[in-house]
């Protein structure tokens, strides 16, 4: 840490998100007293500051978090940390086209996680030679020794096969150390120091047990005393400045082109719509990039790519990964990041959005074929718990859009809205219901049909607002009459215009859904509406696993269809008639 920040790096100090700096990513975060100790040395944190490590009131919280003015991305999560800081080092040799450059420091420990090798063969594919990952090969994991020890020259082949160029160190050895940071080759580089824990210490060196422990009063005073005499030169370092050759970029207030050119009735995918809709905002903001896990032909990002090709990163199947790297590519606002593949491959990466709301990150993921609607490919692609998942993080915004129409404009607003956007997508095409000229804003539903004769209010999205909308064709053929809400986004619900459609319709809702129950839909509005007096909501979902078949087999078969809505709606007015 020395050597990186008081010899390597280039930084200003009193500045450290400045875009032209090197970034350092401290993925074993763990380790963060010593992250705050360089902050301080080099004089950005007061050193009496980091006596109040971990307290309530201090920013030096026990993981590195983005409300330090030093720190990119939230760290603690094992294997999370290169992925970012890839998307980073991306972002500087391809989009920023700047001499930064970016490091990354790794535990031992957590080279277990399959993370850590989807960032080392994504930065070994696009030569990333901006980018340096230190290992700290200090042997000992949390509870046991590191699978591999001190076997530093495993760590090596294993380097040199996913294409870095590796160097072991003695990770003690400052000479060593300078020599191997100024080594430039065209791919990333590896530094794998061979450590040792408690390095200097009687009694602590090299031993099991002492991971995240303090040493005694009497025995730290004694090993800083013992320091403090090894120290020869006691003269204050300063880091070199940075080139400060980083764009100034704006991606504040992107607006689309042009409105939307769909007729009403016309049938499209909303997945298509997506593709489309990125495309365009493309030429709104040259900082607008997509990301994709090799699904881009279903997902459409590919018309993205067609149109824009130096700013779509291919990923591979490598979800986990590809978050992270959407994660470091938006850090300090450097771009406008859109990662998509299929709606049910995000819950592998759940842990990644999960640090990414952490990390105050402003990402853009699209979920596309969620639900049973997607047919005959079966249920490991159905995506059928992603809204129970993008639900439950603090500072996500999901929007699920039922048409074209509404699919562009969800586009438009998540790219200026800040923290973690879902967009569910479809793979069923469906006509488009709105006007190219309609508003839409977060929170904020739209009632599709309406009538003073309703009787019932139907909640549905994608997919299922279709289906709500047949079933009132059918209805009325009858002189039964439903209301159809279409939320919008799902988080932030509109429970105000809910509510008062609800009331105007005896109390009565019922929600249809293509996901499980759990999480969906039908308990977003159960939690929107609990403790209102004479509403009753019945829930239509995706009740378990399900199977191959065509579509409209599915939407059947789990009683999530226009039929099953009618029946739903006549129970619901009989039951009301019975009680009168």
């Amino acid at each position: 840490m020395s050597v990186l920040f008081f010899h390597t790096m280039r930084y200003k100090v009193q500045d450290p998100r400045n875009a032209s700096n090197d970034r350092f990513v401290l993925s074993k975060g763990h380790a963060a007293p010593i992250l705050y100790s360089v902050w301080a040395e080099a004089g950005f944190l007061q050193e009496a500051e980091l006596l109040n490590l971990r307290k309530i009131d201090s920013v030096l919280e026990g993981h590195p978090v983005p409300r330090q003015a030093f720190t990119d991305v939230a760290t603690g999560s094992l294997g999370q940390g290169l992925g970012a800081a890839c998307g980073m080092a991306y972002t500087g040799k391809f989009f920023d086209r700047a001499s930064y450059r970016v490091y990354c420091l790794l535990g031992d420990g957590e080279l277990s996680e399959g993370s850590v090798w989807e960032a080392m063969a994504f930065a070994g594919f696009y030569k990333l030679d901006n980018l340096v990952a230190i290992f700290d090969i200090n042997r000992l994991g949390q509870s046991d020794p590191a699978p591999l020890q001190h076997r530093v020259e495993i760590y090596q082949k294993r380097c040199e096969a996913f294409g870095w160029h590796a160097i072991i160190v003695d990770g003690h050895s400052v000479e060593e150390l300078c020599k191997a940071f100024g080594q430039a080759k065209h791919q990333p580089t590896a530094i794998i120091a061979k450590t040792f824990k408690g390095k200097g210490i009687s009694g602590v060196e090299d031993k099991e047990s002492w991971h995240g422990k303090p040493l005694p009063k009497n025995m730290a005073e004694q090993v800083i005393q013992e320091i403090d005499d090894k120290i020869q030169n006691k003269k204050k370092l300063s880091p070199a400045l940075p080139e400060e050759d980083a764009p100034i970029v704006n991606v504040r207030n992107i607006k689309m082109p042009s409105p939307p050119t769909y007729k009403v009735g016309e049938k499209w995918a909303t997945r298509k719509a997506y593709g489309v809709a990125l495309a365009k905002l493309g030429h709104a903001n040259d900082r607008v990039i997509a990301l994709d896990g090799d699904t881009k032909n279903s997902t459409f990002s590919e018309l993205f790519k067609k149109e824009h090709p130096n700013r779509y990163i291919e990923c591979y199947i490598a979800e986990q990964n590809m978050v992270s790297i959407a994660v470091g590519c938006a850090t300090r606002d450097r771009t406008v990041a859109f990662a998509s593949t299929f709606a049910t491959f995000f819950t592998r990466a759940f842990d990644q959005i999960r640090m990414a709301a952490i990390s105050e990150s402003n990402i853009n993921l699209c979920g596309s074929h969620c639900g049973v609607s997607i047919g005959e490919d079966g249920p490991s692609q159905m995506g059928l718990e992603d809204l129970s998942m993008f639900r439950a993080i603090p500072t996500a915004t999901v929007f699920y859009p039922s048409d074209a129409v509404a699919t562009e404009k969800a586009v438009e607003i998540a790219a200026n809205t800040k923290g973690i956007c879902f967009i569910r997508t479809s793979r069923p095409e469906n006509p488009v219901i709105y006007n190219n000229n309609e508003d839409f804003h977060i929170g904020q539903a739209k009632v599709v049909l309406k009538s003073k004769d309703d009787q019932v209010t139907v909640i549905g999205a994608g997919v299922t607002l279709h289906e709500a909308l047949a079933a009132a064709e059918q209805l009325r053929k009858e002189k039964v009459f439903i209301r159809v809400i279409d939320p919008f986004t799902i988080k932030p619900l509109d429970k105000k215009t809910i509510l008062e459609n609800a009331r105007a319709t005896k109390g009565r809702i019922i929600t249809v859904e293509d996901h499980y129950h759990e999480g969906g839909i039908g308990e977003a509005v159960c939690a929107a509406v609990v403790g209102e007096p004479g509403i009753t909501v019945n829930r239509l979902a995706v009740s378990h696993v399900p199977r191959s078949g065509k579509s409209a087999e599915l939407l059947k078969m789990f009683g999530i269809d226009k039929d099953a809505i009618v029946q739903a709606v006549k129970m619901a007015v009989s039951k009301s008639r019975n009680a009168e």
